[in-house]
């Protein structure tokens, strides 16, 4: 029994993952140059080669049962995890047909009030899901707008901060800062279906996925809405969902004598419009209101607000201060002298006789001092861990 695991084991850690990721990354970038060209009966034909591909395979069950950060949290079936031998047949056997099974809920502390549900798939579904992500992700990496930030890969939260701080610095601006209330919830389940052009096969995967319901305390519900959070797939998914939001607004809005009228960044569900104008604002708010509805999404109004990145300004006869919050970091422009101020981005540039500065967020430095608490207690009572 020994000298078989110990075989089995060795199997898998031979392995050539340098040819298995070369292999894997060739057909992705087939995928990625056929959506691109509008090939797209090409890119279908070339997903479903690469969710046959025993290498994709071999490489979404190392990526869920070993590099991934919740590579251990168990599904409703109750296995963490396993064993090299079991990759192996679950690599040979993933081509079956196997019905998705419900999800774990699993509540996670968002702040000191509210907790945030997750909902955690089986390690065989986990492995599904990302192979049918890796054939999904090219072809829409092709379509997806250039201001789209979260959950992509080669981009960061860090990307996002920046774009804006490029979009605001050479001048002053009106904000509308918005928030998608409940995104990975309330997502339409037949808007997502119809949008995403793929093989039927892989469609209809997708389909049992989001219909798999979910277990909370052993009490079954059923999921006529949303992407549950803590699949692979779903925060690929409500990116589908919400491309096309930036190239609407800059098609309302389009440049005007070489001057951007409207500028939309998005990470996920959060993002903010961008515009000199109040009034572009306020119509900005408005259209993406109504785009919202066919998906089955809002705004959450407690956490959407107009600003002025420079000034304090009435908005529906309430005093807003300067400033606005993004991704844990304080995006404000404060009155310089001449020595630190900003300047036009114009040929003949001028002093503005403000600078943007960027910091982090009150609620990002009160969530840190809390966490640093929670450290300084564990030091105290196990002084000896390191």
């Amino acid at each position: 029994m020994k000298t078989s695991i110990t075989k089995t084991t060795t199997a898998w850690n031979k392995i050539n993952w340098a040819k298995v990721q070369r292999i894997v990354f060739k057909l992705q970038k087939r995928i990625y140059q056929a959506s691109l060209s509008g090939q797209n009966a090409k890119a279908r034909k070339l997903q479903k080669l690469l969710v046959k591909s025993y290498y994709a395979k071999l490489l979404a069950i190392r990526r869920v049962t070993q590099d991934n950060q919740g590579k251990k949290t168990a599904g409703v079936d109750g296995i963490k995890s396993i064993t090299p031998n079991q990759r192996l047949e679950l690599a040979k056997n993933l081509s079956k047909y196997q019905k998705a099974k419900p999800l774990r809920r699993k509540w996670i502390p968002k702040s000191k009030d509210e907790k945030r549900p997750l909902g955690i798939p089986t390690i065989h579904d986990r492995v599904r899901q990302a192979l049918v992500k890796s054939a999904l992700e090219p072809q829409w990496e092709a379509r997806f707008e250039g201001e789209s930030y979260g959950f992509r890969p080669g981009r960061s939260a860090h990307d996002a901060m920046s774009r804006i701080f490029q979009s605001i610095n050479k001048g002053e601006y009106y904000i509308l800062d918005a928030d998608i209330s409940k995104c990975f919830d309330q997502i339409s389940h037949e808007y997502l279906l119809s949008k995403i052009d793929c093989p039927s096969i892989i469609k209809a995967q997708i389909r049992q996925w989001l219909k798999a319901g979910v277990m909370d305390n052993c009490i079954f519900e059923a999921t006529e809405a949303g992407t549950p959070q803590g699949g692979v797939i779903s925060p690929l998914l409500a990116n589908i969902a919400l491309d096309g939001m930036i190239r609407l607004i800059e098609q309302k809005f389009p440049k005007k004598n070489g001057t951007v009228q409207a500028k939309v960044i998005r990470y996920a569900d959060d993002f903010v419009v961008i515009s000199p104008q109040l009034k572009i604002i306020q119509q900005s708010q408005i259209v993406i209101e109504e785009w919202l509805k066919p998906i089955g999404l809002e705004l959450k109004t407690a956490k959407t607000r107009i600003c002025h990145t420079l000034r304090e300004i009435e908005v529906k006869g309430i005093m807003v201060k300067p400033g606005f919050d993004f991704l844990g970091w304080n995006f404000r422009q404060y009155p310089v002298g001449k020595h630190h101020s900003g300047k036009t981005g114009s040929a003949n540039s001028k002093l503005l006789g403000f600078g943007t500065i960027i910091k982090p967020s009150k609620k990002a430095i009160k969530l840190t001092r809390i966490r640093l608490r929670k450290l300084l207690k564990l030091t105290k009572l196990h002084p000896n861990t390191h």
